[in-house]
């Protein structure tokens, strides 16, 4: 029996992975049409939320607000990432730092993004800064939280191998520590950046006026159901490139580093 070649498997995979979204379009579209919300404007299809998605590129309307909530995210995301994965590194790296760190990193951990929005709107003032500050601090728990984890992992055996043979302790930290614990590294990258998109929608919906959560708001006002839902589509698509960008540069970078590390 022949077997499946490369392109025929990633045909296959993409047909797997496509099913299921475009069966819930057609239910969406469907429910839309025919279901108890049919006869009112607070659940349009699918195909008019595209219709107001075209329009909102269009105007301009969409492209605009999109481009102060991408910067936003791209400036805390890459803040708070960074923090994080360098305090992680400190953490798990250290076991002096990290008996230090640890009571303070699990008592704020658990608190969400937005219970800090009260004291940054008095601290900063609503302006600019404002989302920035809190995707930062959203961003910094899970990137720190699951770099400290991975290198708690790293078999000690690797370590000792390392320092038999001469290596230093940077060298052992940046060429056999972190590729080890990448994998764990990353799931944090992955968690801080879906963190980041929800963090700036709530910001901007509740302190300012500009991004994509203040045009939902503006939707909200004016009943425009359609217009909410593109915002919330397009943020969506957004998320999901992000974590995908993240899952790329795992397998392109430290992919030859899971089988030495097992």
């Amino acid at each position: 029996m022949k077997r499946p070649t490369g392109s025929e498997t990633a045909r296959s995979r993409t047909m797997v992975r496509g099913v299921p979204i475009l069966v819930f379009l057609a239910l969406w579209e469907l429910a839309a049409r025919f279901g108890p919300f049919s006869a009112t404007q607070l659940f349009p299809p699918f195909s008019a939320v595209l219709e107001e998605l075209v329009r909102l590129y269009k105007t301009g309307v969409l492209s605009e607000h999109l481009v102060r909530t991408l910067g936003r995210v791209l400036i805390g995301l890459c803040l708070g990432t960074t923090l994080g994965v360098v305090t992680g590194t400190v953490m798990g790296w250290h076991k002096a730092t990290d008996r230090s760190l640890s009571p303070i990193v699990s008592l704020l951990y658990p608190i969400p993004a937005l219970g800090w929005l009260p004291l940054m709107m008095l601290w900063i003032g609503i302006n600019e800064m404002l989302p920035v500050a809190i995707i930062t601090v959203g961003a910094f728990f899970p990137s720190c939280y699951n770099t400290a984890a991975g290198l708690r992992s790293v078999d000690g055996r690797l370590i000792d191998a390392a320092r038999i043979l001469g290596a230093s302790e940077w060298r052992i930290l940046f060429e056999v520590a972190l590729p080890c614990a990448a994998t764990h590294l990353f799931a944090g990258l992955r968690l801080s950046s879906g963190m980041a998109w929800r963090t700036v929608l709530a910001a901007e919906m509740v302190a300012i006026p500009t991004g994509i959560g203040a045009l939902i708001m503006k939707a909200e006002s004016l009943v425009r159901v359609e217009s909410i839902m593109s915002c919330l589509l397009v943020l969506s698509v957004f998320c999901l490139v992000f974590e995908k960008f993240f899952d790329f540069l795992e397998k392109k970078w430290v992919g030859t580093w899971r089988e030495r590390c097992a």
